[in-house]
């Protein structure tokens, strides 16, 4: 048995394990405040919100922590669930996407804990603790473009997957070609974690580029697509920000990419963004270009080869980590 704990965080960690899921031959439990998605293939675990209407005093445990409130009701009760679990499971090993506090708690328990990697700024003492602990590192990115700066304990522990998500295995379509002086397609996919991008802006990147039709999706002026797979291979270019999982939908859908990171703790899609300029696999730009630069902008990426994501999400991803997780939890593959 596996446990596999979500974060509830936007949709991200809740996406990626239902890939792993779908791979993996030992059997699963995952353990989360969000429902089970469509396709789980074992038992859910809805543990208690860890945040509420309660005052949080010392949060950090004196910084060695990222959130652990003294005498919070809702954090008490989700502790002691998963310890509960863990106590009548005897789990083979216990994934943490992501949080140090959990995985700390299964490790103490004598649990073998995998934490799920993320770039960015993690060498702050609760990242260094949760990922000192780790048996494994899992990194949803591949081998050739490390995050750089970790201690070399890490990189020795560290299992490079590549990307992968939800619809690799899909076959992809290709947009129409344009005719002479016809319009292409651009899809802006914003996602569930919260953008700075304004609506404002998006019009005024629509009125500098006549040449291009824009489809919104998600954010202040766009409609939300559970599966937003079609209007990825319906489009001529992405522009979409610098999430795992929107890179990843990007790479498996092969379609030219702009970039633009977004503000989030310990700068994860600044860090994700400076690797895949580095990879020249999308056109970067810290932030929302201003209007007048957008006809160049969506110029550069068209002129990207879509086939080049192949070096950042060959399409396996979800079974190398499957096949990691399961070898560790003493699961065999068959050659």
């Amino acid at each position: 048995m596996i446990g596999y704990y979500v974060h509830h965080q936007g949709l991200g960690h809740l996406h990626r394990a239902l890939c792993v899921a779908g791979q993996a031959r030992s059997p699963l439990t995952g353990l989360s405040s969000l429902d089970p998605p469509d396709g789980w293939p074992g038992e859910w675990v809805r543990l208690p919100l860890d945040t509420g209407a309660e005052p949080v005093i010392d949060v950090r445990a004196q910084g060695r922590l990222h959130w652990a409130p003294l005498r919070h009701p809702g954090y008490q009760e989700r502790m002691a669930a998963i310890a509960d679990w863990l106590a009548r499971t005897r789990p083979a090993l216990l994934v943490s996407d992501v949080s140090v506090e959990v995985a700390c708690l299964a490790r103490l328990m004598g649990v073998p804990v995998v934490v799920a990697a993320m770039r960015g700024r993690r060498r702050d003492p609760p990242h260094r603790l949760g990922h000192d602990i780790a048996l494994r590192l899992l990194a949803p990115w591949p081998a050739a473009f490390p995050e750089p700066g970790w201690p070399a304990h890490w990189y020795e522990k560290t299992v490079y997957t590549c990307a992968f998500s939800r619809s690799d295995g899909r076959t992809a379509t290709r947009p129409p070609p344009p005719v002479p002086g016809g319009r292409r397609r651009v899809l802006l996919m914003l996602g569930a974690g919260g953008s700075r991008i304004t609506a404002a802006e998006v019009r005024e990147a629509r009125a500098a580029t006549p040449q291009w039709e824009w489809d919104v999706l998600g954010g202040p002026s766009g409609d939300w697509s559970g599966d937003p797979w079609p209007r990825i291979c319906a489009a001529h270019v992405v522009v979409t920000h610098a999430g795992q999982n929107a890179v990843a939908e990007c790479a498996a859908a092969r379609r030219p990419a702009v970039i633009l990171p977004q503000p989030r703790p310990y700068d994860e899609q600044y860090g994700t963004a400076r690797a895949l300029a580095l990879a020249r696999l999308a056109v970067v730009r810290p932030a929302w270009p201003p209007a007048p630069e957008w006809p160049a902008v969506l110029a550069e990426a068209a002129a990207l080869d879509g086939d080049a994501w192949a070096r950042w999400a060959p399409g396996d991803g979800a079974r190398r980590a499957a096949r990691a997780l399961d070898e560790l939890a003493g699961t065999r593959w068959d050659p």
